[in-house]
C-alpha cells in the first residue's frame, strides 16, 4: 500500500511544483502579460514542436504500441463530447455558458499534462504511447470544440478551415516530419538532432510554470452552479466511468496511465482563449480552468493510487 502511495506522488507532485514555480513568477511579477503571451506562444509553436518531433522520430515502436488505444482514446472523446452537449442542454438554459460548459467538461489538458504523468511513472521510454495519443486526440478536442461553440453562438460550421487549422498545429507538424524522418534513407545527424531533443526535453517544466504564471483570478457569483457541475464531471465523473470502460477493455500499465492523462486531468488552459474568442462566458472558462487544476492535484493522486492499488498499472 505505502509503495502505490509513492507512486502517486511520484507522478503529481513533480507536476504542480512546476506549477507552483509559475505562481512565484506571477506574484512576483517576474514577467509582465505581454511577456508571458509571447512565451505561450513560443513554446506552443517551438518547443512543443520539437518535443513531438524528438519523441516519435525516436521513438521504439517495436516495444507494443497497442492502435486499439487510439481506437479507444478517438471513440471515447467523441462519446464524451455528445454527452457533453446533452448533460448542457438540459442543465443549462444559457447558450454561452453552455459552449464553455461542454468544452470543460469533453476536453482535458492532456496535451500539457499527458506526458510527464506516464513519464514520472514509467520513464522516457514510455512518452511514445501519449505522444500517439495526442497525435490522435488534439484534432478531436479542436474540431468538436468549435463546432459545439459556433453551433451556441448561432454560426456556420465549416469543417474544411477547421481541418487546415487543425494541420497548422505545431505539435501536429512536428509527430507529421518526425514520421516521415523515420523513412530517410540515413538518419539525422546528431548536431542537428540533439538540440531538437534538447528543446523537447525542457518543453514539459517550461510548460507548466508558463500555465501556472497565466493563471487569472475571476469571480464566480454568476456561475458558481456551472463551476462545480464541470469541475465533478471533469475530474470525478468522466474519469471513473472512462476509466472504468478501460480496465474492462484490458489497457494496462502505461496504457491504463494514458488513459488517465486523457480523462483525469483539468480543464484544457486552451478552452479559456476559445471561449473568449468563440462568443462562450470566457469567465466561467476561466474558472473552470482554474478550479479543475487546483483541485486536481488531489483528485488526480487520488485516481492514480486507486488505480495501482488495484493493480491496473
Amino acid at each position: 500500500m505505502f509503495s502505490n502511495f509513492i507512486v502517486a506522488v511520484s507522478a503529481v507532485i513533480p507536476i504542480f511544483v512546476l506549477i507552483g514555480v509559475g505562481l512565484f513568477v506571477k506574484h512576483a511579477k517576474l514577467m509582465t502579460p505581454t511577456e508571458l503571451k509571447h512565451m505561450n506562444s513560443m513554446v506552443f509553436k517551438v518547443f512543443f514542436f520539437c518535443m513531438m518531433f524528438s519523441n516519435i522520430y525516436r521513438a521504439n515502436f517495436e516495444d507494443g504500441f497497442d492502435p486499439s488505444l487510439v481506437v479507444f482514446g478517438m471513440a471515447s472523446v467523441t462519446a464524451l463530447f455528445l454527452a457533453s452537449v446533452a448533460f448542457s442542454l438540459w442543465f443549462e438554459k444559457d447558450n454561452p455558458k453552455r459552449g464553455t460548459m461542454t468544452q470543460a467538461i469533453f476536453r482535458s489538458n492532456f496535451v500539457i499534462l499527458g506526458i510527464p504523468i506516464v513519464v514520472n511513472i514509467f520513464g522516457e521510454e514510455a512518452a511514445v504511447i501519449p505522444t500517439m495519443m495526442i497525435a490522435a486526440i488534439v484534432p478531436l478536442y479542436n474540431i468538436y470544440a468549435v463546432l459545439e461553440l459556433e453551433s451556441f453562438r448561432g454560426g456556420k460550421f465549416e469543417l474544411v478551415p477547421i481541418l487546415i487549422r487543425v494541420l497548422k498545429n505545431p505539435m501536429i507538424d512536428g509527430i507529421i516530419l518526425g514520421a516521415l524522418c523515420r523513412f530517410l534513407p540515413f538518419p539525422i545527424p546528431d548536431p542537428i538532432l540533439k538540440p531538437i531533443a534538447q528543446i523537447g526535453a525542457s518543453t514539459t517544466p517550461v510548460a507548466l510554470i508558463i500555465l501556472g504564471a497565466s493563471f487569472e483570478k475571476g469571480g464566480i457569483a454568476d456561475s458558481r452552479r456551472d463551476l462545480w457541475a464541470c469541475t465533478i464531471a471533469r475530474l470525478i465523473v468522466v474519469p471513473a466511468i472512462m476509466l472504468a470502460a478501460g480496465a474492462a477493455l484490458g489497457f494496462r500499465d502505461a496504457e491504463f496511465v494514458t488513459l488517465i492523462a486523457i480523462f483525469a486531468t483539468p480543464c484544457a488552459v486552451a478552452s479559456y482563449a476559445m471561449a473568449q474568442q468563440m462568443g462562450g462566458d470566457a469567465p466561467l472558462a476561466g474558472n473552470c480552468v482554474v478550479f479543475t487544476s487546483a483541485l486536481s492535484a488531489f483528485t488526480m493522486f487520488g485516481w492514480i493510487f486507486v488505480t495501482k492499488t488495484m493493480g491496473l498499472f
